[in-house]
C-alpha cells in the first residue's frame, strides 16, 4: 500500500501536526506501508519535515492554484504507483481534482479538520462531493454533523479523533517562562497556543484579559499566547496597547514544539469561535493542565462542562473570566479536572488509535476498488 498525503497550507498548525503524527504512527506500526507527504516548498511544514525521518516531497506554491503543485501530484502518483491519496485540507483537494483531470489519479480520502460549514455554492459542493472521494474523515462528531448538510452520500462520513502522540512528549524548552519574563511565583500563568487566524478569535482572548485586569482589577494573572503571527496580529497588538495591557500579556509568536511549554501554564484558555477539536486541548489533557474553553465545534466531546473542564458560550468573555477566577482559586477542582481529562485522553484520544482507525479506512477503500 502506498499513500500520498497532500497539504497545501503555508504555515504550521494542528492539521500539519495530524499528518506528522499519522505518518509517524503508520511508519512504526506498519513499516510495510509507504507514506509520502507532499507539502508546499519553503514553508514551516517543509522545514519541520526536513528534521524528521518521514518521506516527503515538495512543490512550489506561490499562488493559490499553482500548476507546479498539482502537476507534481499527478506525476508522482504515476511514477510511484500510489494506491491512495489522503488529502488534508481544502486547497489540496482542489489541487488533486485538477491533477485528476489530467492523470486519472487513484482514490481519495479527505480529512475535514474544522467545524466550518461547507458553503452551499455549486463549485464548492462539486469539490466536496467529487466522485474520487471515497471517505471523509471528520475530526469530531460535530464536524461530521456539519458536513452532512453538504455531502450527498452520508455513508462517506466517518469520525476519527486525531488525538495526541504519546511517544513524542517532552517538557524541554529553550527557556522557562517565569524566568525569562520575570513572572512572580504568586501570579497565575493563563496560556493559549493558537495561530492568529479567524477561527481562534483572539479578540475574545484580549477581552478576557481586559475584563480581568481593567474591570475586575485582578493583577495576579499573566497571559501567555503562543502561535504564528498573521495579517491579524497588528490589530490584536494595537488593541493590547490601547487597553494598556502590555505588561499583562506576552506574545511569543511561532514557537517550535510549543506544547512543551504547557506544564508551565496554570490554566489553558481557548477562545475559538470555530473548531474541530484543537490539538491544544489534547496536549493540555496530557500535561495535566486544566482547560477553560468556548463551547464550539467538537470541544465538548473532549471537555465536558463541570466534569473535566469549564465551558462558556462563544464570545462570552465575562463567563470565561468568571471561570478563570473560580478555577484558579480551587486546587481541588483543578486536580479533579486534570485527572478525569488524562483518563479520557488515554482511553479515547491517542494517535495510535487514530492511525489504527485510519488504516482500516484505507484497507476498506482499496479492497472495494
Amino acid at each position: 500500500m502506498y499513500i500520498l498525503h497532500v497539504s497545501a497550507v503555508t504555515n504550521w498548525g494542528g492539521g500539519e501536526n495530524h499528518i506528522e503524527n499519522l505518518c509517524f504512527e503508520l511508519k512504526e506500526s506498519h513499516p510495510e506501508i509507504k507514506n509520502t507527504i507532499l507539502c508546499a516548498r519553503n514553508t514551516p511544514f517543509h522545514e519541520r519535515l526536513k528534521k524528521s525521518d518521514l518521506n516527503f516531497i515538495t512543490a512550489p506554491l506561490k499562488i493559490k492554484i499553482d500548476p507546479r503543485f498539482f502537476l507534481k501530484i499527478g506525476a508522482f502518483c504515476k511514477k510511484e504507483k500510489v494506491d491512495l491519496i489522503h488529502i488534508h485540507e481544502p486547497s489540496a483537494l482542489f489541487a488533486c481534482i485538477l491533477a485528476d483531470k489530467l492523470y486519472n489519479l487513484p482514490p481519495f480520502v479527505f480529512s475535514k479538520k474544522t467545524s466550518f460549514p461547507i458553503k452551499q455554492r455549486k463549485k464548492t459542493l462539486y469539490k466536496y462531493n467529487y466522485s474520487k472521494i471515497k471517505k471523509i474523515l471528520c475530526v469530531s462528531e460535530e464536524t461530521k454533523r456539519v458536513a452532512e448538510k453538504a455531502i450527498a452520500n452520508h455513508n462517506k462520513l466517518i469520525t476519527i479523533y486525531h488525538g495526541t502522540n504519546l511517544k513524542t512528549k517532552s517538557i524541554e524548552t529553550p527557556f522557562l517562562l517565569r524566568e525569562k519574563y520575570e513572572i512572580p511565583s504568586d501570579k497565575k500563568v493563563i496560556g493559549s497556543i493558537a495561530n492568529h487566524i479567524k477561527a481562534k478569535h483572539l479578540d475574545t482572548w484580549i477581552d478576557v484579559v481586559d475584563t480581568i485586569i481593567n474591570k475586575e482589577k485582578k493583577t495576579d494573572y499573566i497571559f501567555v499566547q503562543i502561535g504564528t503571527f498573521s495579517e491579524r496580529t497588528e490589530a490584536l497588538l494595537d488593541r493590547v496597547k490601547a487597553l494598556n495591557l502590555e505588561k499583562h500579556m506576552i506574545f511569543l509568536g511561532y514557537t517550535p514544539n510549543a506544547s512543551n511549554f504547557l506544564p508551565q501554564f496554570d490554566i489553558s484558555l481557548i477562545t475559538s469561535q470555530s473548531e474541530g477539536i484543537p490539538q491544544f486541548i489534547y496536549e493540555s489533557m496530557y500535561h495535566k493542565v486544566p482547560v477553560i474553553s468556548t463551547n464550539v465545534g467538537g470541544i465538548p466531546e473532549a471537555i465536558e462542562h463541570d466534569i473535566n473542564g469549564l465551558l462558556a458560550p462563544v464570545y462570552d468573555s465575562k463567563t470565561l473570566t468568571d471561570h478563570i477566577i473560580t478555577l484558579s482559586k480551587d486546587p481541588q477542582l483543578q486536580e479533579e479536572f486534570i485527572q478525569k481529562s488524562y483518563e479520557k485522553l488515554m482511553k479515547n484520544f491517542t494517535t495510535s488509535a487514530m492511525a489504527k482507525q485510519t488504516l482500516e479506512v484505507y484497507k476498506t477503500i482499496l479492497d472495494d476498488a
